[in-house]
């Protein structure tokens, strides 16, 4: 998911090209003091065992197992305040922008089309390690590359957007894959952070041992960029592997570390936090055709190791 940003009375940040970035001052403010990003390399170690069977949550014959749900008719509302439309929920057919297919010689669920929504695992999860395969289907004009896997989710189906479950997204944007964004107003997470004016507002990298933030989608800067881009080109398959223990989660993109969140959590009406560590898992559809395969869940007590090395 990525929220475009209005821009009010602005100024002018350098972006490390040669462009200047017009941010408005709550912008500018928001990201002030941040550490510049020096070159990092990150590695995990010691590799959790899994305590228990693995759960294959794809069959390769059918949707068992998954809750579909649509957003809006005209996604542009999706995340205005006042969106003016109802959800299309499993009014319409959903069947269009969820399915299974053959591609590469075996099956997959294919996401995505003229809607977006979210397809979510019955079965809800904490202390586990999370392993798929996706790739891009052909580009398509007018859709971006932009999916991603919400873990952690829970709630009621659109409660995020009118689209998604509330939840933490492994974002899997070409470009950003491994990227964290909260899904929905009320969620939080630790991350810590750097500065890289060659990345998008708000120009925040993952940086272990970097300056901490809490991250939250209510102000501009709702999202960090991963730590390095480890994705192999549209039309390869990628691996991801995410490793969540408690309220902690680690971002893997083809057995690199690219991200890690800590104190995952919701904010109540009276504005006490709770941890999140059980949910769902959600395949979102936003955007362009994306596949996915060999989807697999496994129980672990412990996350992985994760260290910077020298570049």
């Amino acid at each position: 998911m990525r929220i475009g940003v209005a821009v009010a009375a602005c100024v002018l940040v350098g972006t490390g090209t040669a462009e200047a970035q017009q941010l408005s001052p709550e912008q500018a403010a928001l990201i002030e003091g941040d550490p510049a990003a020096a070159p990092q390399r990150l590695e995990l170690r010691d590799l959790p065992k899994a305590t228990g069977p693995a759960d294959d949550l794809f069959n390769g014959r059918n949707l068992a197992g998954w809750l579909p749900w649509l957003g809006f008719a005209d996604t542009s509302v999706t995340f205005r305040s006042n969106p003016g439309a109802e959800p299309l929920g499993t009014r319409a057919d959903w069947r269009r922008i969820f399915s299974v297919e053959q591609v590469d010689g075996g099956p997959v669920i294919k996401a995505g089309g003229n809607y977006w929504g979210s397809l979510a695992s019955t079965g809800d999860y904490g202390d586990f390690h999370l392993s798929l395969e996706y790739r891009w289907g052909a580009e398509e004009p007018g859709r971006a590359r932009n999916n991603g896997v919400v873990y952690l989710s829970h709630g009621a189906p659109g409660a995020a957007f009118g689209t998604w479950m509330t939840g933490m997204e492994f974002q899997l944007e070409h470009g950003s894959n491994g990227m964290a964004i909260p899904m929905g107003r009320s969620m939080r997470a630790g991350a810590t952070i750097a500065q890289d004016r060659t990345v998008r507002y708000p120009f925040r990298v993952y940086r272990l041992g970097g300056r901490a933030i809490d991250l939250a989608n209510v102000n501009p800067a709702y999202s960090v960029e991963h730590a390095s881009d480890a994705e192999k080109p549209a039309g390869e398959w990628n691996r991801i592997d995410l490793y969540v223990v408690g309220n902690r989660a680690i971002h893997v993109v083809n057995g690199v570390p690219v991200m890690m969140l800590t104190d995952i959590a919701e904010i109540g009406p009276d504005g006490k936090r709770t941890p999140v560590t059980k949910g769902h898992i959600q395949l979102q559809a936003e955007g362009g055709v994306t596949y996915f395969r060999n989807i697999r869940i496994e129980p672990i007590k412990r996350l992985p190791r994760l260290v910077a090395v020298n570049p």
